[in-house]
């Protein structure tokens, strides 16, 4: 399967939508309720650009089969060496590699910009998604409990951490 990480473009927010909204809908790994525009989707993706985080999007035969990007961990100054990462494949991709070489291409910008810390926050039952954290080094540094409320149930979060120097 030959996958080209890039960066995004505008143009790809209506295929990183699709992703994003069946997220949104089916899972647990978004944790909005209702599902997002195109100019939403265009905002978060302008947003990153004018804050100097990456955005990129994995693409099979033309076709965008994932994003990743990261961005503010916290808003207090004294976290501006911390990025919150989100990696996303589409449903009919799973299990072929693309989140981690996504993920690996976020951890060589993160430490291009000289960050410190990257962080995943998981719900607690996506299991694949700590596993795939972990095999990547990333490290459970947290787990709070009922952060999150979804699908008319109380959801926890898990904190996943890598030190990127």
């Amino acid at each position: 399967m030959s996958i080209t990480i890039r960066q995004a473009t505008i143009n790809d927010m209506a295929s990183v939508l699709e992703i994003v909204n069946y997220e949104i809908l089916n899972t647990t790994a978004i944790w909005d309720y209702d599902v997002r525009t195109l100019e939403q989707q265009q905002a978060i993706f302008i947003e990153k650009q004018e804050k100097n985080f990456p955005f990129i999007v994995a693409e099979k035969d033309n076709k965008i089969v994932g994003f990743g990007t990261y961005g503010t961990f916290r808003f207090k100054i004294g976290y501006r060496f911390t990025v919150e990462h989100s990696v996303y494949v589409d449903k009919n991709f799973h299990s072929n590699g693309i989140g981690k070489l996504m993920l690996e291409e976020l951890i060589l910008l993160a430490q291009k910009q000289k960050l410190h810390t990257m962080i995943g926050v998981i719900d607690s039952e996506n299991k694949g998604s700590i596993v795939f954290h972990e095999k990547l080094g990333f490290k459970n540094a947290g787990h709070i409990k009922e952060t999150g409320f979804k699908f008319d149930r109380w959801l926890d979060s898990i904190f996943m951490q890598l030190i990127l120097e």
